[in-house]
């Protein structure tokens, strides 16, 4: 029986989302770096047009619309309501970008409309991946290039190894997940990345490490970061999962773990981390 795929659009359009929202300013600081090294492998050129996948809040968006200009377009598409709610709340006008709430793997999309195929940290959640870039692939013009970043292993991340290592012992363990499951670690492995997009039709495949150091968090003080870091894990990704139905006190003794685990870690008003994710680039046939 297939697994559960928890990342659904009930949850995006849900609890998931609106939680991505009440933090969007923090998380889109956590990734800014690895979405500018992805709209550098991108190279995007005025005039140009741009399909923004998962574009949850819209910065990756707006980044890319500031490259293209006034002569471009960028459609972000996402399936969280939400999230594409707060993106155009934060899109100031006369930007030359569109969000669409949609599914990238089977929204209809217009055939050979777009140069570039992008994304940060948005294409992990297909149910069918290969299928998902196969259709996507069809948006793009002959030739057009492909740029994304994904995380690499959980093990690599320590945003999500460090709390969840603390609540081993806390938290009854439940069965490791299916690393090709839908999820943000999905893409980890480098040989399926590359399988995934050939199958779906693409070419000039390269996919480069990246890693960065990540601010977690935030607060005035040392202690006022430590305090938001925890809440953060707590209430948004992995954690959060593993967490959803425990009691306060598991919660409280996991809280305090986390925080124990998170005090080792440099950084004054951020709690700084070690984030490792991958730049792919790929290219649509030219004919």
């Amino acid at each position: 029986m297939a697994k559960k795929n928890v990342y659904q659009v009930a949850d995006w359009n849900g609890q998931s989302g609106e939680r991505w929202v009440a933090y969007q300013a923090r998380l889109d600081a956590m990734m800014a770096v690895f979405g500018q090294a992805a709209i550098e492998a991108a190279a995007p050129a005025t005039g140009e047009r741009v399909l923004d996948v998962g574009c949850g809040a819209g910065a990756s968006s707006l980044a890319l619309a500031a490259r293209v200009g006034a002569g471009g377009q960028v459609l972000g598409v996402d399936i969280s309501e939400p999230m594409v709610g707060r993106a155009r709340a934060l899109a100031p006008q006369d930007t030359p970008v569109l969000f669409q709430v949609a599914d990238a793997s089977s929204a209809e999309l217009p055939e050979g409309a777009f140069d570039i195929l992008f994304s940060r940290f948005g294409v992990m959640f297909f149910d069918d991946p290969t299928g998902a870039f196969a259709h996507m692939r069809r948006a793009l013009k002959p030739g057009g290039r492909v740029a994304f970043v994904c995380w690499r292993g959980a093990a690599e991340n320590d945003w999500v190894r460090l709390p969840i290592g603390a609540i081993k012992g806390i938290v009854p363990p439940t069965a490791p997940p299916d690393p090709e499951a839908p999820g943000p670690f999905s893409f980890g492995d480098r040989g399926r990345v590359a399988r995934m997009l050939s199958a779906a039709g693409f070419t000039d495949i390269a996919i480069a490490p990246f890693d960065a150091s990540i601010p977690f968090g935030e607060g005035g003080t040392r202690d006022a970061a430590l305090d938001d870091a925890v809440e953060m894990t707590l209430e948004v990704g992995p954690l959060s999962r593993a967490l959803a139905d425990q009691p306060d006190d598991i919660r409280a003794r996991a809280s305090a773990a986390v925080r124990a685990a998170f005090a080792g870690r440099a950084g004054e008003r951020s709690v700084m981390l070690d984030g490792a994710a991958w730049i792919v680039t790929a290219r649509n046939p030219a004919s």
